[in-house]
């Protein structure tokens, strides 16, 4: 089985209902009777004018948390977002375990004079690259000072600190990135789309860096406005580590 299908069985099976779901340009929130939980909205570039991008338009809140959830195994890109949105608003997460750390700030501490991959284009990244050893950049669309996904076989299995974002769980690249990690490395998972499940521990994963959605109804009207992640508000970033 893949991440996908571990985190799936990993939802509690009872039927909860769905208050709303806003898929916005950026995000997507869905606020279900259990919590709410948010996710890159994706989508492809190539799909055609016309094309129908997202099952039971205007029906999602008639379906229940899990089948949304179900979408995360779906092939449409925007399908995915839901699916992952409503399996972090299902999660179970234990309140104790979590903490307030910042994800760059665990990066730069574990990386200093060390070798770091990123997986994905984050706003922290001249900061990283200023206080570690060594920063190589994966992206699926390389800008400057980044490389091409195809570069991962060559620079994974030299870092000793790996940064991957959630959205490789949407766009399934996450299990092949994992592998060519090295044992001994310490592996983070984060980004707002990544789930606080301790699954992600069970793939060799040492910390896991997401997002809580706070107040769903500010969360949605910001998404659905087209709102970036720094202009979100009604969340609340937050770590959780192997062994809490």
């Amino acid at each position: 089985m893949s991440i996908v299908d571990d985190l799936l069985l990993a939802v509690p099976q009872e039927r909860v209902g769905v208050r709303e779901v806003r898929v916005g340009p950026f995000w997507t929130v869905v606020w279900t009777e259990r919590g709410s939980g948010l996710a890159s909205t994706q989508r492809d570039a190539h799909t055609p004018h016309g094309h129908s991008l997202i099952r039971w338009v205007g029906d999602l809140q008639e379906h229940t948390g899990n089948e949304l959830a179900g979408l995360l195994r779906s092939k449409s890109p925007m399908e995915t977002g839901i699916g992952m949105a409503a399996l972090n608003a299902l999660l179970e997460v234990d309140e104790q375990a979590i903490t307030d750390r910042n994800a760059s700030e665990e990066i730069i501490d574990r990386g200093r004079g060390k070798r770091v991959v990123i997986v994905g284009h984050f706003p922290f990244i001249p900061s990283v690259r200023r206080e570690v050893g060594h920063l190589d950049v994966l992206e699926l669309d390389p800008g400057p000072d980044e490389l091409p996904p195809d570069a991962a076989a060559d620079v994974l299995p030299q870092a000793d600190v790996v940064a991957i974002t959630g959205t490789s769980l949407l766009n399934r690249t996450f299990d092949g990135l994992i592998r060519r990690c090295r044992r001994d490395a310490f592996v983070m998972v984060l980004g707002p789309t990544t789930p606080l499940s301790p699954v992600l521990f069970d793939y060799g994963v040492d910390l896991i860096a997401g997002t809580q959605v706070t107040d769903p109804q500010v969360a949605m009207a910001l998404a659905g406005q087209g709102a970036i992640f720094r202009q979100m508000r009604g969340v609340r970033l937050v770590t959780l580590g192997k062994g809490c």
